[in-house]
């Protein structure tokens, strides 16, 4: 199975890893020191349980590389736009385009279903580049739990000794994500092909507000805040935005509070509100807010919180250029 990875960050490397040390046979569209790096010397993953190589093929021109069986997309949000037209060059006529990315996806309202159903995303996907290029039909949604930085060009660590990956369409199947997860599977890398993975999704926003929203105020690791009493009470007034969404997640708030206050790994939002780079704001906080108002949920907290981190980024410069209008009219219901 021929399986284009595009990005070489963290998430990236580890996924072409992964997909290489199962058989597939991978591609990278990567760029600057990491295209430099993986060309010489292929992709290095390296997790509590074991090191390994891949020698992959990689370039920043993914004409050459051809039509895919799959594609997986691990670029950060702010960067859709721009690649869509070299994603165009990886689709053959029925190419599933997995989005291993966080927060609240292009394709959300894709196969929603009710009132909100096909509605589109302009912050997340401003000039509906993705929704033209790759459209929801091909799309699957991918939710990956893992810490993992790239610690040298082509070289990521993961601190994760178990990693969990959930993949599946918007319209609720699952062949097309079994047959990647297939490839992916390993005793230390659970994959799960679901047949909700907009309840995947929440479970792990839930979770980035929290570690994103306090880390970006701290520009330090959950285990810098969550002991703090009011943080770990604002933890536990997450949930109801993805149960009026309609989908409940089960968030266990005193769980995650007790794991988060032994990670030491800051979020890759942190990384890039510290580094100046573009953030992931309105999947991770923006739009999930904007959610929150339309359906009448309170989170008073939150939009404090959010307010604040936008104030930040703004001023770091790290704040998504195409800040277009609202995701959809306020008090829309379910």
């Amino acid at each position: 199975m021929k399986v284009c990875i595009y990005g070489a960050g963290a998430v990236g490397c580890t996924l072409a890893g992964r997909l290489h040390r199962g058989g597939a046979e991978v591609s990278v569209v990567a760029r600057g020191a990491n295209l430099a790096a993986i060309r010489a010397k292929g992709i290095t993953v390296e997790t509590p349980s074991r090191r390994w190589q891949s020698p992959v093929r990689v370039s920043d021109e993914p004409g050459t590389l051809g039509p895919q069986d799959a594609v997986i997309v691990a670029v950060k949000a702010p960067a859709l736009g721009a690649i869509a037209p070299g994603l165009a060059q990886l689709l053959g006529r029925d190419t599933p385009v997995a989005f291993v990315m966080n927060g609240i996806p292009w394709w959300y309202f894709a196969h929603h279903g009710g009132p909100m159903d096909g509605r589109r995303l302009p912050k997340i996907d401003p000039g509906d580049a993705m929704w033209t290029t790759v459209g929801p039909d091909r799309a699957l949604g991918g939710v990956i739990l893992a810490s993992c930085d790239l610690v040298a060009p082509g070289e990521v660590h993961v601190e994760t000794p178990k990693s969990t990956l959930y993949l599946g369409e918007p319209a609720g199947g699952t062949a097309r994500a079994e047959a990647l997860a297939a490839l992916l599977r390993d005793d230390d890398f659970t994959v799960n092909a679901t047949a909700d993975i907009r309840q995947a999704i929440w479970a792990k926003l839930q979770m980035n507000l929290c570690s994103g929203l306090f880390g970006c105020l701290s520009n330090g690791a959950p285990s810098a805040t969550f002991h703090i009493p009011a943080v770990a009470d604002a933890v536990r007034k997450v949930a109801p935005a993805s149960a009026a969404m309609g989908h409940p997640t089960q968030f266990d708030a005193e769980a995650n509070i007790a794991r988060a206050t032994k990670q030491r790994h800051r979020s890759s939002i942190v990384q890039d509100l510290d580094a100046g780079r573009p953030m992931e704001f309105h999947p991770t906080f923006g739009t999930p807010q904007e959610f929150g108002q339309a359906m009448g949920v309170p989170t008073p907290t939150m939009d404090l919180l959010i307010a604040l981190v936008e104030a930040r980024a703004r001023a770091a410069g790290a704040f998504p250029l195409n800040d277009a209008a609202g995701a959809y009219p306020e008090g829309t219901p379910a």
